[in-house]
């Protein structure tokens, strides 16, 4: 095995999860196409080999995880060069945050919503 190639994202709406995740984050879309009834979405950052595949949740099963699939543990940490600019960045575009950025002994952080509850913990690191 080489990395991790796709991790998937269960959202209620296929539109609103790209638009807050290309808007108010700054991934960019990979792909977006019919896939039957469905959509095959992938968002990525600049220069990542790892996608984030947009799942249309329809089952009660799924529907009940959306906003909670790492529990209360950050979902997705993003690593960045400038937490703080990035912080006010996405502060200004309506991004919620859990505090403001923190340093410690392996760099400086802070930690996020989506646009569902889902945690993400942007860190840069030392």
């Amino acid at each position: 095995m080489r990395h991790v190639k796709i991790v998937s994202l269960l959202v209620k709406d296929y539109d609103a999860a790209v638009q807050f995740y290309t808007q108010k984050i700054g991934f960019q879309v990979a792909e977006d196409a019919a896939f039957g009834d469905r959509r095959w979405i992938t968002l990525s950052l600049s220069g990542n080999h790892c996608a984030l595949a947009i799942e249309l949740a329809k089952s009660p099963d799924d529907l009940a995880i959306v906003g909670k699939q790492a529990g209360s543990f950050p979902f997705l940490a993003l690593d960045t060069a400038d937490c703080a600019g990035d912080y006010k960045a996405m502060k200004a575009r309506g991004v919620t945050f859990h505090g403001e950025p923190e340093t410690g002994p392996w760099g400086t952080g802070v930690l996020l919503e989506d646009l569902y509850g889902n945690r993400l913990f942007l860190s840069q690191e030392v």
